[in-house]
């Protein structure tokens, strides 16, 4: 069905370039006949990149911090103000409230979508009062919203439960490509004895099991953990990994494109994604890189919370650690290479990705968005 030309501007609060979410939602949109605006923040290392629609990326004078989301929504504010265009999608909360605002204003269609049980962050545990602000706003627009999509099937009912409006599931899952990606560890500089254990993610963060996965590397012989990407935890694990003597069990890499990191994940052995159930949106959430290591063929440790339990429990496709802890991880890593599942988990993990994927999942996209033509 063809959007008959009409106009989307997609808000985002990130610098765009490694939001695969995003990324796919516009090339579905596009493919529906779409004409798009793509909008967010350019950074100091920031790197200019094209796609198939317009991109626009505003310099802000702060980067973090209540002065940064002030910043941030009076600049979309007038963006939006003087933007020709049909339809506004607020990519998360931080981008919500200008895009009610000029859609009330001017009578635009808007849609929602929330990545992340926002309100319920790390970032706004113990800190009342902007958790506090957080909230309004979202308990002022959220009731009012006739278009809302969510990231897994636990925060949406969540959502439905507080503000009674119907909320769309669609999961970040990545397209099901017709061949696997091909790299050698001789290429990547990798030992081929050893065992790779792999954690990538673009917000290694404080209690997403980061530093217990290393902390763990003191109890597993014969294995290399590859820790890829960034996040505000990274120093603090880099100076216990440095105190410990675990160099050479652990190697650091940084953020790398998505295309490059898909080698890396090629060659692992196990992924491992160990969030702490500390603050409700780690313990609702469905993490990016569980996806990636399945279509990569990759087994999993998980951390047993529920909507990662169930993807490990459905596919048979690895093991739940029933503690974050060092010792309990290094013990169940250990189990999983000597346990003779690795292949048979590898081989559930690509069945798996053939229901798992963007193909699939983007039903929802083209659902919701067809009602706006």
């Amino acid at each position: 069905m063809a959007a008959q030309g009409k106009h989307i501007t997609i808000l985002v609060s990130n610098d765009l370039q490694h939001d695969q979410r995003v990324a796919k939602v516009c090339g579905t949109l596009l493919e529906m006949g779409f004409r798009i605006t793509l909008v967010g923040r350019l950074l100091p290392g920031s790197k200019s990149f094209e796609r198939s629609y317009e991109i626009r990326r505003f310099r802000l004078p702060f980067r973090t911090g209540a002065f940064f989301y002030a910043a941030l929504n009076v600049r979309l504010f007038f963006y939006l103000l003087f933007k020709r265009t049909d339809i506004i999608v607020a990519n998360d909360l931080d981008t919500l409230l200008p895009a009610f605002l000029i859609a009330r204003m001017k009578g635009k269609e808007l849609v929602y979508d929330s990545h992340e049980y926002f309100t319920e962050a790390e970032g706004l545990t113990n800190r009342p009062f902007p958790k506090k602000i957080w909230l309004s706003i979202e308990g002022f627009i959220f009731p009012k919203l006739q278009h809302v999509i969510t990231v897994n099937e636990t925060i949406a009912g969540i959502y439905r439960a507080l503000y009674h409006v119907p909320v769309h599931v669609v999961r970040n899952v990545p397209m099901l490509r017709n061949e696997h990606v091909q790299a050698n560890r001789e290429e990547l500089g990798l030992p081929a004895e050893k065992r790779i254990i792999l954690l990538q993610g673009a917000y290694i963060d404080p209690d997403r099991g980061g530093m217990e996965l290393a902390q763990s590397m003191a109890f597993l012989d014969g294995a290399l953990l590859l820790i890829i990407g960034s996040g505000r935890d990274l120093e603090n694990i880099k100076r216990v990994v440095a105190e410990r003597k675990l160099n050479d069990r652990v190697k650091f890499i940084a953020k790398l494109p998505f295309a490059e990191l898909q080698r890396y994940t090629a060659i692992a052995d196990v992924g491992v994604s160990l969030d702490k159930p500390l603050h409700l949106n780690y313990a609702y959430s469905l993490p990016n890189k569980l996806f990636d290591y399945i279509h990569a063929g990759l087994p999993v440790l998980v951390s047993d919370l529920p909507e990662l339990r169930s993807v490990v429990d459905t596919y048979k496709i690895g093991k739940v650690v029933s503690r974050v802890e060092p010792q309990q991880i290094a013990s169940a890593l250990h189990q999983m290479f000597e346990s003779g599942e690795l292949e048979t988990w590898r081989n559930n993990a690509f069945k798996a990705a053939q229901e798992l994927n963007w193909q699939n999942e983007q039903a929802v996209i083209r659902h919701v968005y067809s009602a706006l033509l």
